[in-house]
């Protein structure tokens, strides 16, 4: 299974970067603002995601003349020259990955209110260690990692999250995988975020149990793919201006889904693609409120890609949120889905992304929302250890059970210097603004920081 064993050679650090990134920050966009690539075999997880075009040659020339990939045919974010790559811990079959990094941030307008612009800076620090298998057959990849934010003057707004990340793969034969991935995690849902109560004045923390089980198989040119995941919310308080504490428990539950996606290769530069998701979320509301739903969505299209020049997936499908509560309804219409990564060198990676869906605030919020969003950015390898990276863009959010629309725009630059094998420093800036027809949620700010990591 070509593109199994694919992932697997790589598995130390692209899977790691795809997997353990399941869950990030809550920010102001529906749709998350993230170029990372995903490669097989784990779109199968996260089935709305591009899926690698499989190689069609025959299996025995192909696995006894392939070449190991060479860096400059990776993509740029996340390329690893030789020199540049963490050293690593070897204890048997594991190896270890410790790291540092403690940073400073400047945010221009911390609480994201429109009438008082409240400016700070805040000292952050995130231990990690990672661990994963050597094995030939089969792999295990963990993380536990903290990260805490102090805040100079608003101590209100320190948060301290800290999580657990896992995924193995169990070959159960050549062309069939067994996946499975898991998170236990304590996290905050930052002020100024769409779920976040918008008079709260400290971020709302929560506690996520989540876990992932897949099959995938191939059958030559097609490949299939069934899983099911659940994930379990424990929400706490937060505090409001006037110093009432908002309690956030309704938002406590579960949400059950299955998934599976078909991918069929009519040659190794085309394909097609069909994936559908239902889920169930089951919580706990206030008394006469629900805000339990159920939907599913549904995605169709093709996967192209020239070599290393030209690669993306283009769909379109549907998608439903059925509502138990009246005031809200059905929320549902088309949806569509476009990502492209044009290669035009070997240093630069431009990145389009434009999607529709209909979805929630947040996985447990009451409001419903169709977004519209269009990303563009580009990563440049300046140096062998020098990459630039820009990003921007424009979302429109409509709101269900509210007279509300909104439109987003974002920012977001970086550079990234790494010293040797052991040390890297990166520099940052982001721009956010939410412009709505209700001035409450209208805001905007900047934030620019530095970061310095230590690993090994």
């Amino acid at each position: 299974m070509a593109a199994i064993r694919h992932a697997r050679r790589f598995a130390p650090w692209s899977t790691a970067a795809v997997v353990l990134g399941f869950a990030s920050a809550v920010n102001a966009q529906a749709i998350q603002n993230t170029m990372d690539p995903l490669g097989a075999p784990w779109n199968a997880q996260r089935i709305f995601e591009p899926s690698a075009l499989p190689e069609l040659e025959h299996r025995d020339t192909r696995d006894n003349d392939r070449e190991p990939v060479a860096p400059e045919d990776t993509p740029v974010k996340g390329r690893q020259h030789p020199g540049y790559e963490p050293v690593g811990i070897r204890s048997g079959s594991w190896m270890f990955n410790p790291s540092l990094m403690t940073g400073a941030l400047y945010d221009s307008n911390v609480f994201a209110s429109n009438t008082q612009k409240n400016a700070d800076i805040a000292a952050t620090i995130e231990p990690s260690l990672r661990a994963y298998t050597l094995w030939e057959r089969h792999g295990i990849d963990l993380k536990l990692n903290s990260q805490t934010t102090v805040y100079n003057q608003y101590s209100s707004l320190d948060q301290t999250n800290a999580s657990l990340k896992g995924a193995g793969w169990f070959d159960v034969a050549h062309d069939m995988v067994v996946l499975g991935s898991f998170q236990i995690a304590h996290l905050n849902e930052g002020v100024g975020s769409l779920s976040s109560p918008s008079n709260a004045i400290t971020p709302t923390p929560y506690n996520l149990f989540s876990g992932d089980l897949t099959v995938r198989k191939e059958w030559g040119r097609l490949t299939t793919s069934v899983g099911a995941r659940v994930d379990s919310y424990e929400f706490g308080t937060a505090r409001a201006q006037d110093g009432s504490i908002i309690d956030q428990s309704a938002r406590d539950g579960q949400i059950y889904a299955v998934h599976g996606r078909i991918d069929y290769a009519f040659s190794p530069s085309l394909g097609w693609f069909a994936g559908a998701e239902g889920n169930q979320r089951d919580l706990r509301g206030i008394p006469g409120s629900s805000i339990d739903s159920t939907g599913y969505r549904v995605l169709s299209g093709f996967t192209v890609g020239l070599g290393r020049l030209v690669k993306g997936e283009f769909g379109g499908g549907y998608v439903e949120q059925r509502f138990d509560n009246p005031l809200i309804g059905t929320v549902s219409g088309p949806s569509y889905r476009a990502k492209l990564t044009w290669s035009p060198t070997r240093m630069l990676d431009i990145h389009v992304k434009a999607e529709q869906l209909v979805t929630q605030t947040s996985d447990t919020s009451s409001t419903g929302v169709l977004a519209n969003a269009v990303q563009v950015g580009a990563d440049y390898e300046l140096l062998r250890n020098v990459v630039l990276s820009a990003s921007a863009g424009y979302e429109t959010d409509r709101f269900f059970g509210q007279d509300r629309r909104d439109t987003v725009t974002s920012t977001n630059a970086s550079v990234k210097y790494l010293m040797n094998r052991f040390s890297a420093i990166s520099a940052y800036h982001r721009y956010t603004s939410r412009q709505s027809n209700t001035p409450l949620f209208s805001y905007d700010k900047h934030q620019v920081g530095i970061n310095v990591t230590a690993q090994f």
